[in-house]
């Protein structure tokens, strides 16, 4: 496995749990339960994709806590640390009207409703409010919008264009 690209990540690993080979998790999902719905992940590190079976799944504070099939020791787990974990395309949770994936919105070129040209979003930050489009211009300059309704008007995947509204104050 190789086109790291096709998948989708849903997490990190950030450290081990314990001494039996359990590892910690911080997810980059809206769902973190989601992972109670996978057999299996992709492990992305060194740039290397590895798949790893599930045995079990938990959840502790902010962080999934997942235990592969054959990695039974702290001195295993270590070696996993910093790999993004990752599903296939197909394991995704289905979006709802006006939802879109993130990795969808990078790149994507950005206009203002009277037709100008902003640029393209580089980032999107998640401020736990709403999430934010962080906006590199032709100028070099960034701007940022937040993913309201007032702001965001429109967005088009499968053509890259977003459609926005600059409120006062946003440049």
């Amino acid at each position: 496995m190789t086109d790291n690209t096709a998948y989708f990540k849903i997490g990190t690993i950030v450290n081990t749990q314990g001494i039996k080979g359990d590892v910690r998790v911080m997810p980059s999902t809206d769902d973190p339960s989601r992972f109670d719905l996978l057999d299996y992940v992709l492990l992305y590190l060194n740039n290397s994709t590895t798949r790893f079976d599930i045995e079990r799944v938990w959840y502790h504070k902010q962080f999934v806590i997942i235990k592969f099939k054959g990695i039974d020791d702290m001195t295993s787990a270590e070696k996993l640390k910093g790999s993004e974990v990752k599903i296939e395309p197909e394991f995704a949770l289905p979006l709802g009207e006006n939802e879109y994936y993130m990795r969808d919105l990078y790149d994507m070129k950005v206009l203002t409703d009277d037709g100008t040209e902003l640029g393209e979003i580089t980032d999107v930050i998640q401020t736990g409010a709403n999430d934010v489009y962080s906006v590199n211009t032709a100028e070099g300059k960034t701007v940022l919008l937040p993913a309201i309704k007032d702001c965001i008007l429109s967005v088009d995947v499968s053509s890259k264009k977003m459609v926005v509204h600059l409120m006062d104050g946003l440049i």
